[in-house]
């Protein structure tokens, strides 16, 4: 993950930097961020934090986090990516019921009564989902106070604009002016 970092305090602008750099660590999502844009402006206030992912979300099904055989009417799932492992059996509870479902281990199951191409298509996380992630992350980074906010989100790109005060115009212009730079972008260009 690439970041511009540009403030008015050395310090403060290294201690964001660092913030964000964690939160996204901890969530898991910093792999998934091509660049991060932050601006600090704290004796305005106004910070703008603008993030490029390195590709669009999309949603994630069954099939694409679990290997599926079909043995007669039963599906045997075994779970490849575990944070997906409570949504998997939540959307096999919801569409099957608890009792055609067992749990051999913590990332096998059977679902029976079940077809192969439709347990694998069951979704188990959309892209607004991965983006409400990042975007609820960047929130949290914000400092408390800076109530008046605004977002912009295009496809892979999204920056959140905010401040202490009601937002002016110029405020609006330069968020906007970082995120289309942004957003032109190709993901890893320097």
């Amino acid at each position: 993950m690439r970041m511009e970092v540009s403030g008015t305090d050395e310090w403060g602008s290294e201690a964001y930097r660092k913030l964000f750099e964690d939160i996204m660590s901890d969530i898991g999502k910093s792999s998934l961020i091509d660049t991060a844009v932050l601006v600090l402006r704290a004796e305005i206030p106004f910070f703008v934090f603008s993030v490029k992912l390195r590709a669009e979300p999309s949603s994630r099904t069954v099939s694409d986090v679990a290997s599926l055989r079909q043995e007669g009417s039963t599906v045997h799932l075994s779970i490849t990516d575990e944070k997906y492992a409570p949504e998997i059996l939540a959307q096999l509870w919801k569409r099957y019921g608890r009792g055609s479902v067992v749990q051999q281990t913590r990332f096998d199951l059977d679902a029976e009564n079940a077809e192969r191409e439709e347990v694998g298509s069951l979704v188990v996380s959309s892209g607004d989902e991965f983006m409400q992630e990042i975007i609820g992350a960047v929130w949290r980074i914000m400092p408390e106070g800076i109530k008046a906010r605004h977002s912009f989100s295009n496809g892979d790109t999204m920056t959140i604009m905010a401040t202490e005060e009601i937002i002016q115009p110029y405020m609006m212009e330069e968020a906007l002016k970082i995120h289309r730079a942004l957003l032109e972008r190709e993901a890893s260009d320097v």
